[in-house]
């Protein structure tokens, strides 16, 4: 005997989620509805929601917001499509998060730093050396990706540090990278690099405020700690 599926159209026209997103706002639905709308239909076999309860009964957001598009496909259920509708609304909450809407945003805090960066260098699977370039007040004029790969001596060299700020004129500086294993307490040799780089800024001009560690969900203050 055939099972009798529940399509979205037999449901209750005020219990459908696009309708309930309508009546009462996106904030009322679940995570599950709101994928369901994104994906907007399911399979023969089983309706959008159902299916949009199955993936995330296997990932919770944070984990699907991390696979990338190939791996989506791999999801029973989703093919090229609807992988892409996942990822793309994905990519569009990264860049939000990251949007500030004054042109140069100005950091006060390493919290200031946190915020700044965390969205980008949350995603980032190696570590991360970054710069970023202020004014005499406090506003970033360029943010300069250093290196990428495992920290040593030899590839952050302060030569490469200020080079940026030089060519920007920068009054000051604030340095960051991210440890990939969600830990964001200071190796030895991220205190080395610290000393260097203020030792360096020190002889050209230009101020070293802080070295921030980025980690899942938290961060680390050299400046805070007594490094700087």
């Amino acid at each position: 005997m055939q099972e009798y599926k529940l399509r979205i159209q037999d449901m209750k026209k005020e219990e459908r989620p696009r309708e309930r997103l309508m009546n009462s706002g996106a904030a009322s639905l679940s995570d599950s509805e709101l994928l369901a709308i994104i994906l907007r239909t399911g399979s023969r076999k089983e309706n959008v929601l159902n299916m949009s309860q199955r993936i995330l009964s296997e990932y919770n957001l944070k984990q699907l917001s991390a696979v990338n598009h190939a791996q989506l496909m791999k999801i029973h259920g989703l093919k090229e499509s609807k992988a892409a509708q996942i990822a793309a609304c994905f990519e569009i909450a990264r860049r939000l998060e990251s949007f500030n809407e004054e042109a140069k945003p100005k950091i006060n805090s390493p919290e200031d730093v946190y915020r700044l960066i965390y969205p980008w260098m949350r995603e980032q699977k190696k570590e991360c050396f970054i710069e970023l370039c202020l004014d005499t007040k406090n506003q970033v004029i360029k943010e300069e990706t250093v290196s990428i790969g495992s920290l040593n001596a030899n590839i952050v060299h302060p030569r490469e540090v200020f080079k940026t700020a030089l060519a920007e004129s920068a009054a000051h500086i604030i340095v960051a990278h991210n440890h990939p294993s969600g830990d964001p307490t200071p190796s030895r040799e991220d205190i080395e690099i610290t000393k260097k780089l203020i030792e360096a800024g020190n002889i050209i001009g230009i101020t070293v405020l802080d070295h921030v560690i980025i980690g899942d969900g938290r961060h680390f203050s050299m400046k805070e700690a007594g490094h700087i």
